[in-house]
């Protein structure tokens, strides 16, 4: 993974309202001064986790669960790299709950592996 600088990470509090899968999920974003970007499409950085559909169906659907189980409702500091989107628009996340990465969480529990895209 390439060294990023301090300009290129930002930081928002954020409010996870749908899991999709194990490495997708949407939020409203607290932009600061009381604005909101609300349903914003994110897709959790560096992991890949099982599709919901599909042959990797069972796994992915433990992966969801688990993802949705650990963030549906909360409060999140949400990082992402600066005009960083991903293939499908989404903005590239690392997602922190009670000073945890969750992205590295699920590596750790068996239900995403590292990727580089």
């Amino acid at each position: 993974m390439p060294t990023l600088n301090e300009e290129d990470i930002y930081l928002y509090k954020a409010r996870i309202t749908s899991v999709y899968d194990g490495d997708t999920v949407t939020a409203d974003v607290d932009l600061g001064f009381g604005i909101w970007a609300h349903g914003e499409k994110l897709r959790l950085n560096r992991i890949n986790t099982p599709e919901v559909r599909g042959p990797e169906r069972e796994q992915g659907l433990i992966s969801r669960d688990w993802l949705r189980e650990k963030l549906m409702g909360k409060m999140i500091l949400l990082q992402t790299v600066k005009d960083k989107k991903g293939k499908y628009g989404r903005y590239l996340a690392e997602i922190h709950l009670d000073g945890v990465n969750i992205n590295d969480q699920l590596v750790t529990e068996g239900l995403a592996e590292y990727k580089s895209y």
